[in-house]
């Protein structure tokens, strides 16, 4: 049988240890990572290997050669451009043809038994065999799902946390049948997990999962690239360590001149030809490469260093990379996290804070102190997105120099000359922050419509009106000291996860465009904004009955910028109406849980005094709706849903409305009744929003006061909904209470439970595991139904080490019940 390495990736994350050299040759223990997969390769029989090859090809090439060296026999496929995993696999055809073959990564580090695969594989009489691990994080990993014989049922690649169900995910080994390439053309961009399997599993393919003991490490960060160092140290991966241990734990190899004074506390490894001198100490996790320089007094710890350096007197390196050629003077200090690319100069006494980039070939002045990238790269921060965007504490996280680069990387993501829509809530730190998104936009030959202070949805609504995207500022809700910034696409709505990582990755190099001075993008103030959103609103929603209704309703506007757009909406409504605290407050931008339900309270009390057929109020930035009935009485976020969702459905009768999982099923009730059908959705704004812009989608709602009304807008919308709301309660001539009081009460209870990062993948598939023979839905995390239907949605958190938990049933008792059930499965998992 032949074998398949694929090391035609750029290794984009490893910059800049990777911009110089492929990712395939970065050594660990001083070997390439390639080279120890052709060993194990080599002892499981596998003599004979197919090497794809793209981004800086010539180097695999040279230093593997026709493989003689290494006693097997190495040919190559050269890609002229990336074709994907299945597509760089189908380059190698012609040598292929003739045989079962093993498919492997040559970037990820492994001891699995390969022979046993290929065992498993022959018995099972497969098309395709997937090579499976569990990891304790799999989101950056595809999870696959086999049943008790092996059989793959379902592959989900590079999920968001509400899609993890497992923690069993694809290593990217294959073994294969020639017929597999029957499946998929030629020279065309192809992967094996998104587009030829599915294809496969459609058609009743063989395709089988083997779940392998062992070691395996896709060494695709700086914090995996380390770790494999200290793991292949510490004897947990079964691979060959070139040299002599001269004591426990501590590798020395030919030629290598180590100073009797040097401390060594292993496990370490001293690459051949290294010279230690008197005075130095190096400890545990620490790499030395080939020709490596270390001068008296130099110590490091946990560091890894490449080939060819020089580290001087008194230097300090700790859980650091040093890329090959780089010299390192005297006292020089790099801190954890930090990596310095190949042939640079570290200047004496500088120091090169945590988590910096160096880019090759640069220098650090001597005294320096480096705390931002040179040049490219950023401050590397894990998840640059969260629920609201970009968020921070205000000149702290979020500083005018981040927006800068933020702004500088999105415009980097669009073409010169694009338009960006950009806008803010009243408060001064948005203010600011925006002034410094502008002046990066236009000096990257972005175009800028600032519309000032605005509504969200009008910031969206203006976006969708010929924009390539927008950016919106404002004040976290509910955290008065800190900041979102939210980016859109060129519909208004929120960047989706494809173009979240592309903004990140180029924010993570700190590759931006910049204008030419020709080129410097105009800023323009859009005219008549309010008038043109309410226009647009009333023209596309039913008003009618509205005017002859005689309706009298009381609009809380929160002191936000939903009050610059009532009065002409009002207006043209001809409603009878009373606006309370409309004027801006920029001393409060936003408000906190008690101050919203203070606010609620006191709404409700003029509704009551004013005999009003109802009463709403607004977020400070008009995106959400809080409802409150003609007694003054609070109808809480999700029960408001399902009033908006009875009255809608019982009007048009059809079509089909976008909920999350999270939502009481009660709604299934309430929209089958009225003939319409839920469409559920995961927990992202951003489904909801896909769903909200189908044919046929007739409202959407996330039970927390955002409301979709497809026929204006597919985004939460807080006076689109609003004006849906009285025209619907105007033509059905019944009472919000009344309402409410024919849809059917919902029992649905809620817990959070702590969960280290480390093991939310081993929860899920404990959850999976427990569930048994009860239906599964994986739409957004895991939700068990019972047979008696009652649920259980068990869903991890995609920012903090939490799990969540819903659970509904006939009452309370029976929904805390079960609540209480799962969340002992939670917990054993995590123990």
């Amino acid at each position: 049988m032949k074998a398949v390495v694929m090391a035609g990736g750029e290794g984009t994350r490893l910059r800049p240890m990777t911009s110089s050299m492929p990712k395939p040759l970065l050594p660990v223990a001083n070997r390439p990572i390639m080279e120890h997969v052709l060993r194990l390769l080599k002892r499981h029989g596998l003599n004979e290997t197919v090497v794809t090859v793209q981004f800086l090809a010539s180097l695999v090439k040279n230093y593997f050669g026709d493989g003689e060296e290494l006693g097997m026999e190495l040919t190559y496929a050269n890609e002229e451009k990336p074709l994907g995993t299945a597509g760089s696999v189908k380059n190698a055809e012609e040598a292929l043809k003739d045989d079962a073959f093993l498919v492997i990564s040559g970037d990820a580090l492994t001891d699995f038994d390969l022979t046993d695969l290929i065992r498993f594989h022959k018995e099972k009489g497969a098309l395709v065999t997937v090579c499976l691990t569990r990891v304790p994080n799999p989101l950056e990993f595809g999870i696959t799902i086999v049943d008790e014989g092996g059989r793959v049922e379902r592959f989900l690649e590079k999920p968001t946390w509400g899609q993890v169900f497992s923690d069993t995910v694809n290593t990217g080994i294959y073994v294969m049948e020639p017929e597999v390439f029957d499946y998929f053309e030629p020279d065309v961009s192809v992967d094996w997990s998104g587009d030829v399997f599915p294809k496969l599993m459609k058609e009743g393919k063989p395709i089988y999962g083997y779940i392998a003991e062992g070691y395996w490490e896709d060494v695709g960060t700086h914090e995996s690239y380390v770790k494999a160092q200290a793991d292949v140290l510490e004897g947990k991966v079964d691979v060959e360590i070139d040299g002599f241990e001269i004591s426990p734990g501590v590798w020395v190899a030919e030629g290598a001149e180590v100073h009797p004074d040097a401390v060594l506390r292993g496990p370490l490894y001293i690459g051949d030809y290294a010279k230690v001198e008197a005075g130095v100490e190096i400890r545990e996790h620490t790499v030395v490469g080939s020709n490596v320089v270390v001068k008296s007094g130099a110590f490091l710890h946990r560091a890894v260093v490449h080939d060819n350096v020089y580290l001087g007197q008194q230097s300090n390196l700790r859980g650091c990379v040093i890329g090959k050629n780089t010299d390192v003077m005297r006292a020089a200090r790099i801190e954890d996290g930090a990596v310095i690319g190949d042939e640079c100069l570290i200047g004496e006494e500088s120091i090169v804070q945590g988590n910096v980039r160096v880019y090759p070939f640069k220098t650090i002045e001597a005294g320096a102190f480096v705390n931002t990238s040179v040049i490219w790269e950023s401050r590397g921060q894990a998840h640059l997105f969260g629920a609201r965007g970009v968020t921070g504490i205000l000149n702290v996280e979020i500083t005018p120099e981040l927006a800068v680069r933020l702004a500088g990387a999105y415009a980097t993501t669009l073409k010169k000359g694009s338009t960006v829509t950009t806008a803010r809530d009243h408060s001064r730190g948005a203010r600011a922050l925006k002034r410094a998104v502008i002046s990066a936009l236009q000096a990257s030959a972005i175009d800028v419509r600032d519309l000032e202070n605005v509504p969200l949805p009008v910031a969206r609504q203006q976006t969708a009106r010929g924009s390539a995207g927008g950016i919106m500022i404002r004040t976290t809700p509910g955290v008065p000291d800190s900041v979102d910034i939210m980016f859109f696409d060129e519909r208004g709505a929120d960047l989706s996860q494809a173009g979240q990582r592309k903004l990140d990755r180029v924010f993570a190099r700190q590759e931006y465009r910049r204008a030419f001075p020709g080129e410097i993008g105009d800023l323009a103030f859009p005219a008549s904004v309010f008038d043109s959103y309410t226009g647009s609103l009333l023209r596309s929603l039913d008003t009618t009955g509205i005017a002859e209704s005689g309706l009298k309703v009381v609009v809380d506007a929160s002191n936000g910028s939903a009050g610059l757009v009532l009065p002409s909406l009002l207006g043209r409504l001809g409603v009878d109406s009373l606006t309370i605290n409309p004027g801006l407050n920029e001393s409060r931008p936003t408000e906190t849980a008690d101050a919203r339900r203070s606010g609620l309270v006191r709404l409700g009390e003029i509704v009551a005094s004013a005999r009003a057929a109802f009463g709403v109020r607004f977020d400070p930035v008009g995106e959400r709706l809080s409802l409150v009935d003609e007694r003054g009485r609070i109808i809480e976020d999700d029960r408001a849903l399902l009033v908006m969702l009875d009255l809608i459905a019982a009007e048009r009768r059809s079509g089909r409305v976008a909920l999350p999982v999270t939502t009481t099923r009660i709604a299934e009730q309430v929209a089958a009744y009225h003939g319409t059908q839920v469409e559920w959705t995961t927990t992202s704004p951003d489904d909801l929003t896909r769903v909200g812009r189908e044919d046929g989608t007739v409202f959407g709602g996330d039970g927390m006061g955002g409301f979709i009304i497809p026929e204006f807008s597919s985004v939460f919308d807080g006076a689109a909904a609003f004006v849906r709301l009285i025209g619907l309660v105007a033509r059905t001539q019944l009472t919000v209470s009344q309402i409410d009081a024919r849809i059917p009460r919902a029992h649905v209870q809620r817990r959070d439970l702590a969960t280290p990062w480390a093991v939310k993948g081993l929860v899920m598939r404990h959850v999976v595991e427990a569930a048994g023979d009860r239906d599964v839905d994986t739409t957004d995390g895991v939700r068990v139904v019972e047979s008696d239907g009652r649920w259980i949605l068990v869903l991890p958190d995609p920012a903090e080490a939490v799990t969540h938990l819903w659970a509904e049933g006939p009452d309370d008792a029976s929904a805390q019940q079960l609540l209480d059930e799962w969340s002992a499965v939670v917990d054993s998992a995590g123990r």
